[in-house]
């Protein structure tokens, strides 16, 4: 199969890749509209919503306190987040509560280092004690012929005053999109968050936190999980803190390979946000405070955009771009 993309990228990206066919299955997929009456479904299943594509699971919106799996500290309970995703082919691509970070889990969002009313709150690192995300209710869910939507409210606990406070208020909207059938599943999640509280949340530069993903347990070891950024960029150690529209993150599942990518919208604060590519473990996250200190004001709000697609094979970086500006070019 001829390479869509550029020659000089597709003899890096087969480089860095190992060899092998460039193109997957799914990501050169065309995305535009459903095929027929492919049904989408919000599906309800104890305090989670399952998001499905033609009967078959594409998400899990993890509500309620979250399952903690067996031998795992209490204070690492964690729901509001989006695990399994699921390719088309089946593959789910997050891992969840590993081992080496057992605050990571699938897709999240969470401030690492933060500054408020003379303390220091961390929202990320749970095991410390400092700070926690909490799942507070479901606000319902919408479906119609082309998606089907559920939306969710979570608050970021600061547990280092004498009585737990709530700092923020965060609202999640998780669209799934009918797509035609082996195209990569398109998930848009847009979060808002609002200070309820009386003083500011600063946000010191810091390397990480924000939106972050998680991918499988089989891809930890820097051999194991790869990237590619909008700017072209293989090299995780190289693609660390520089800025980015997308990136994709994946690794080798039975059969061949699948992935995530993720794209963010221009809106976003300081888009294109700078990027944590992990050096050694499937990890990524955008984490706009990589480019100095910046605060969510008392009363104010901080709102992101997010398109996710989870496809299999390796990345195809012209489809990847075609879908970020079709993406922000629509309503």
């Amino acid at each position: 199969m001829r390479s869509p993309i550029p020659s000089w990228m597709a003899a890096v990206l087969l480089s860095a890749f190992g060899g092998g066919p460039f193109l997957g299955p799914s990501w050169a997929r065309p995305e535009s509209g459903p095929d027929g009456a492919a049904p989408v479904r919000c599906v309800p299943v104890g305090d989670d919503w399952r998001l499905e594509l033609r009967g078959r699971p594409v998400a899990v919106y993890q509500g309620g306190r979250g399952d903690l799996p067996a031998g795992v500290p209490e204070e690492y309970r964690r729901a509001g987040y989006l695990h399994p995703l699921v390719t088309p082919a089946g593959q789910v691509v997050t891992g969840d509560y590993p081992a080496n970070h057992l605050h990571h889990h699938g897709v999240w969002a969470a401030w690492t280092r933060t500054e408020w009313d003379g303390r220091a709150p961390d929202f990320w690192n749970m095991g410390q004690r400092k700070g926690r995300v909490e799942f507070v209710q479901g606000l319902g869910t919408e479906t119609t012929a082309t998606y089907a939507e559920v939306r969710g409210r979570h608050r970021y606990v600061d547990l280092t005053a004498l009585t737990p406070v709530t700092v923020l208020e965060e609202d999640w909207t998780v669209r799934l999109w009918a797509t035609p059938e082996g195209a990569p599943h398109r998930l848009d999640l847009t979060l808002v968050q609002r200070n309820v509280s009386g003083h500011p949340l600063r946000l010191p530069r810091y390397h990480y936190g924000g939106l972050g993903f998680r991918g499988l347990d089989a891809w930890d070891g820097a051999a194991n999980c790869r990237f590619l950024t909008s700017e072209g960029i293989t090299n995780r150690v190289t693609g660390n803190e520089s800025r980015g529209r997308w990136c994709w993150i994946g690794g080798a599942v039975p059969g061949g390979w699948a992935g995530i990518a993720i794209l963010g919208h221009p809106d976003n604060v300081r888009a294109p946000e700078p990027m944590r590519l992990h050096p050694t473990e499937p990890f990524f996250c955008f984490a706009p405070q990589q480019l100095g200190d910046m605060a969510i004001e008392a009363g104010g709000t901080h709102r992101a955009r997010y398109r996710i697609l989870i496809g299999d094979g390796l990345p195809d970086a012209v489809a990847l771009d075609q879908q970020w500006r079709a993406w922000i070019a629509g309503p």
